[in-house]
């Protein structure tokens, strides 16, 4: 069993003398991680992966176990997961870009809030300045190395210095946005504020610094209970770069030792949140303020043969949501959110009327008031090559290229391993969703077909010894020569 770290010593206490009701216009901290799976969190169950700062979290907050982001048009779904987090508008509402739409921190901004940002911003340097009044070490990419992530730091004029590239990204994030929280203290400012941190881990390069890559280094992980070596057929999306980090069929001692990888970044994160959250209680700021803790989407690491974020599985599509604070019980809801619900609620906190557009709905009422979540039914995306509807316990994945369904029931199978698309006696159900996900696809103004006549494949079968795998330039040589050795060798 893998010795569980200490837990940290935090000052920070989110249940004591915790007022009954959020007070008005409350700071707000917001900590974004990238890429991390729903279940990699140690209090959701999972006995390996060591977070005792998320699972404090976790225990005394407000957990949306069943949050979904709502899907992508192009492979880094990052991108749009995060311009949907920010405008509050659905996937084809707002695409993948902000220029031309309000931001949740800019109308704070607008509305007498210190808007603070630092780490991956993933989209146009404007939108990040009308969004925040103050940015240091932001990152305008999609990724990089860890060891070496290009920042730029916002200007007063709202323009950009130069690149420079300094220090381990999670500890650069993590400082900077405990640099304001001092500064903003020692000013005496009044003011409320919004503090944006956001993370690129644990996305690739699985390269964790050695201490935290130690701690997981003898451990002998348990597979994913839906590992497969190689998925069951072409889903339209087999060789992007997301699924050559390793090779086919899926080598099972490589998927342990990424698993441990990205466990090491995981756990990093962890611990520079506990010096963040460490830093709100030092500077009396912790009864006043709000956390928000999400990340914009999860990543399949062996699930379903699969390594990235590129499918409707509810690995790749499930995100770990967690709100805690004054006046928010510790508790949790298996209702199905989105992601983009975030802009109405944090509008609700701080006085705010969302801009026409948004999509999202309040979500404040389910933890005050019990109410359920604003919709039953949860629509999801990727490309043109995947369309899924959740309602209840079941959920239909579509794929028109090759015009296949895959019938889950999400109770009885939360792995997503027996596919009842087949079953006769669920044929009606099986009808029923498929009429849903047509009225869905309508009312989201998705433009792609549902069915595509002309198959785009030439075949539903995965030949991976056609594929030649490329190795991108983030990757460092010790992962090149660990999994990339066989390219060498073919």
């Amino acid at each position: 069993m893998l010795r569980r770290i200490a837990p940290l010593l935090l000052l920070w206490a989110l249940t004591a003398c915790r007022p009954d009701i959020t007070p008005e216009r409350p700071n707000i901290l917001f900590i974004f991680a990238d890429d991390q799976r729903a279940d990699a969190i140690g209090a959701y169950g999972n006995d390996v992966v060591q977070t005792p700062v998320l699972d404090r979290l976790v225990a005394t907050g407000f957990n949306f176990r069943n949050a979904h982001v709502m899907g992508s048009i192009h492979g880094a779904v990052c991108q749009p997961s995060r311009a949907m987090l920010m405008s509050g508008r659905s996937l084809y509402h707002v695409y993948a870009q902000l220029d031309t739409v309000t931001t949740f921190p800019q109308q704070l901004r607008e509305n007498g809030y210190v808007t603070f940002g630092t780490g991956k911003w993933h989209q146009s340097q404007a939108s990040f300045a009308k969004s925040f009044g103050i940015g240091r070490n932001v990152f305008f990419g999609g990724m990089s190395a860890h060891d070496a992530v290009p920042v730029r730091q916002l200007q007063d004029d709202g323009s950009f210095s130069a690149v420079d590239t300094v220090a381990w990204s999670t500890d650069l994030f993590a400082d900077s946005v405990i640099g304001f929280l001092e500064e903003h203290t020692s000013s005496g400012s009044d003011e409320p504020f919004l503090a944006y941190v956001a993370f690129t881990t644990p996305h690739d390069p699985r390269t964790p610094r050695s201490e935290y890559l130690d701690m997981y280094r003898d451990v002998d992980f348990p597979l994913p209970p839906n590992y497969l070596p190689v998925h069951p057929f072409h889903n339209g999306w087999m060789t992007g770069r997301d699924e050559q980090l390793a090779e086919w069929p899926r080598p099972e001692a490589h998927i342990k030792d990424q698993i441990g990888e990205y466990y090491g970044l995981i756990t990093h994160m962890d611990r520079r949140i506990g010096d963040i959250l460490d830093a709100l209680e030092r500077n009396g700021l912790s009864e006043n303020t709000v956390v928000v803790y999400a990340a914009d989407n999860g990543l399949a690491l062996g699930s379903h043969g699969l390594l990235g974020k590129q499918s409707l599985y509810e690995h790749s599509n499930r995100v770990p949501l967690i709100i805690a604070g004054p006046g928010i019980p510790a508790g949790s809801t298996n209702d199905p959110v989105l992601l983009h619900d975030l802009y109405p609620t944090i509008a609700s906190w701080t006085g705010m009327t969302p801009p026409p557009g948004v999509d999202g709905s309040n979500l404040r009422g389910m933890w005050e008031r019990g109410e359920p979540g604003p919709r039953d039914v949860v629509y999801t995306t990727y490309e043109d090559i995947h369309r899924a509807i959740l309602r209840g316990p079941w959920k239909l994945i579509h794929y028109p290229r090759i015009a296949r369904q895959q019938l889950f029931n999400l109770e009885d199978d939360p792995h997503e391993m027996n596919d009842l698309s087949a079953d006769t006696s669920l044929a009606a159900l099986r009808a029923e969703l498929w009429a849903l996900m047509q009225q869905e696809h309508a009312a989201f103004d998705d433009p792609e077909p549902l069915i595509i006549p002309t198959d785009s494949l030439d075949s539903d079968v995965f030949d991976y010894r056609q594929v030649e795998r490329r190795v991108d330039r983030w990757q460092p040589q010790w992962i090149k020569d660990k999994y990339f050795a066989s390219m060498n060798d073919s």
